[in-house]
This record gives structure tokens, C-alpha cells and sequence, in this order.
């Protein structure tokens, strides 16, 4: 019975793909694994009008039912802002609607020395594109299936100086209030984090202006490539401060990380970046006790009291 919906879920999906992308056939549809938000398709498609040209071609999409309505709209836009800076490859978008995200399929390949090498002069290249603003004002953005709030888009917050009070009032009080209210955090633990939200400027490091960063860089959303060379994928795309990305690649183990940090650090030296890795970690560590559980309030809590230690 449960093979026989998820036969009839893949034929609905990958009809809905075809249409999306303007081919008129669907050949074969199969469901991925890995993802802990969306599920994830490979799809065939056949004759038609598309981007790939030929009789057929393979793409990857995603769906979440019930998902906000620009939900994939605005990873498609993250997609395109990280595109648009000319540093790092990203996955073609197809179509992007309600409830579907379709892109071109990239073939998977092992994380080599060479892939990881580029990689990292590739994100250094990124972070020293700079972006208008910190955050994404007047365009949507998720880290996971929560959103990401901005400054009102007629007053950005642009200064370097003004960053720490931007990452406390947008990209950490309010996962910590969702985790207090999903019962996900100690009292002790919340109070080192509103202490950090407090003092961040004391912790925050030499002054960083926006720079355009992937925002949700952990090891999963690096697809190593058989084109050999990694492509960055599911970006909470904004204005930010590159060491987020760096240090989110070291939360939970990369492959080849040494040699990515190395390679980054060759073109963009940051000094005294590792003591201010756990203050870089905090908001994903408080999406994570928001949408996971009280796993990580622990976690949240030693890693504000390490970053006020620095």
C-alpha cells in the first residue's frame, strides 16, 4: 500500500515538473533521500522546450507540502544572488513555485583535494563580493523552514558597526524565543545567550561590511560534483558576515575541511577568526533546538558562554 502511494506521489510530482519546465513527457520519477525539511526527486523529463536541449534530460526538485507560497521562490532568489556575484557554481533553477523547486540535475562526486581547494578560494572570491545590506530587506529568505527577517527595506542596515545589534534583533532572539517557547532550552542557557545578544559587540571582531554569504554553509549543502567542482546548494542567500559560512562548514565535520580553510585563508587571512567560531555557530545551533528539540539547548548555551569568553 505505502509503495503504491509513494509510486502515485513520484507520477504526481514529476508531472508537475514537466509542466513547470515546459516538457511535455515525464519519463521516470524516484525519491531521494537525505533531506530533513523536503523531499527530493530525480526526475527524467522528455521532449519539450527546456534549457538542456535534446531529446531528454534529468533534473533534481524538491517539494514540501504546505510550505509558505514563496518559499522556493525565495531559495531560487538566494540561488540567483549567488550566482549573480560570478565566484561560486550553483544548480540552474527551472521553476520555482508554490510548493515545488525544480533544478538542473548535477551529477555527485567524491570530495577530492582539488575540489576542496577551489572551494575554498571560491568562497573567499564570494566574501569579498559586497552586498547592499545586511539581510535580505524586501525579499523573503528561510534558514530551514523558518523565515529570516530583515530591516524594513527603506532602512537597511549597511554599516559595519551596526552589525552586531543586526545579528542579535534578526539572527538570534527570535530563534531563541521559539526555542523557549518549544520548551527546547534551560533557563541558564537562555540567559547566556541574551548575555552574548547583550555584549556582542565586545565579541563581534574587527568591523565587516555586508558581504554576500550562502548563510546556511554546513557540509550538507556542499554537493561535491563529478564536474569537479563543488556547486553550493539550499542557500539562506543575504547580506552577512563571511564567517558564518566558515564556521557553520566546521559544526558538523566537512569533508576536506583542513584543505578548505587552508586554500580560503590563503586569499582572505582572518585573524583570530577561531575564537569567534561559537558565536558564528549560535544561530544554527538555535534553529536547530527551535525545530529539533531540547538536543541543542545545551549546545546553545555553551556556545554563547565560550563566544563571551573569547
Amino acid at each position: 500500500m505505502r509503495e503504491r502511494a509513494d509510486r502515485r506521489q513520484a507520477r504526481e510530482v514529476g508531472s508537475r515538473a514537466a509542466r513547470a519546465t515546459g516538457s511535455g513527457i515525464l519519463s521516470y520519477a524516484l525519491p531521494l533521500g537525505g533531506g530533513s525539511i523536503c523531499d527530493a526527486w530525480q526526475i527524467e523529463l522528455g521532449e519539450g522546450v527546456h534549457q538542456n536541449g535534446g531529446p531528454h534530460f534529468t533534473v533534481f526538485a524538491k517539494t514540501l507540502p504546505g510550505a509558505p507560497p514563496d518559499f522556493f521562490t525565495a531559495e531560487a532568489a538566494g540561488l540567483r544572488m549567488l550566482r549573480d556575484t560570478g565566484t561560486v557554481p550553483v544548480p540552474g533553477v527551472y521553476a520555482a513555485e508554490d510548493g515545488l523547486l525544480v533544478l538542473r540535475w548535477i551529477d555527485p562526486g567524491p570530495p577530492t583535494p582539488e575540489q576542496a581547494e577551489r572551494l575554498g578560494r571560491d568562497l573567499a572570491a564570494l566574501h569579498a563580493t559586497a552586498a547592499p545590506s545586511y539581510g535580505t530587506p524586501g525579499r523573503a529568505a528561510y534558514l530551514g523552514s523558518l523565515p529570516l527577517t530583515s530591516p524594513d527595506d527603506g532602512r537597511p542596515v549597511t554599516a559595519p558597526e551596526d552589525w552586531p545589534a543586526f545579528h542579535a534583533e534578526h539572527r538570534l532572539l527570535p530563534f531563541l524565543r521559539r526555542a523557549v517557547d518549544n520548551g527546547a532550552i534551560e533557563p541558564a542557557d537562555q540567559r547566556s545567550v541574551e548575555r552574548l545578544c547583550a555584549e556582542l559587540g565586545r565579541v563581534a571582531g574587527p568591523p565587516q561590511p555586508p558581504a554576500v554569504i550562502h548563510g546556511d554553509l554546513w557540509s550538507g549543502n556542499v554537493h561535491w560534483s563529478a564536474e569537479g567542482r563543488a556547486h553550493l546548494i539550499d542557500p539562506a542567500a543575504q547580506g552577512g558576515h563571511p564567517e558564518t559560512d566558515l564556521a557553520l562548514l566546521e559544526l558538523f565535520g566537512c569533508p576536506q575541511l583542513t584543505r578548505i580553510l587552508a586554500a580560503y585563508e590563503e586569499v582572505r587571512p582572518l585573524d583570530g577568526r577561531a575564537a569567534r567560531v561559537p558565536l558564528h555557530q549560535l544561530q544554527h545551533l538555535l534553529v536547530h533546538a527551535a525545530l529539533f528539540g531540547s538536543g541543542y539547548g545545551a549546545r546553545c548555551g555553551a556556545a554563547a558562554r565560550a563566544a563571551l569568553a573569547a
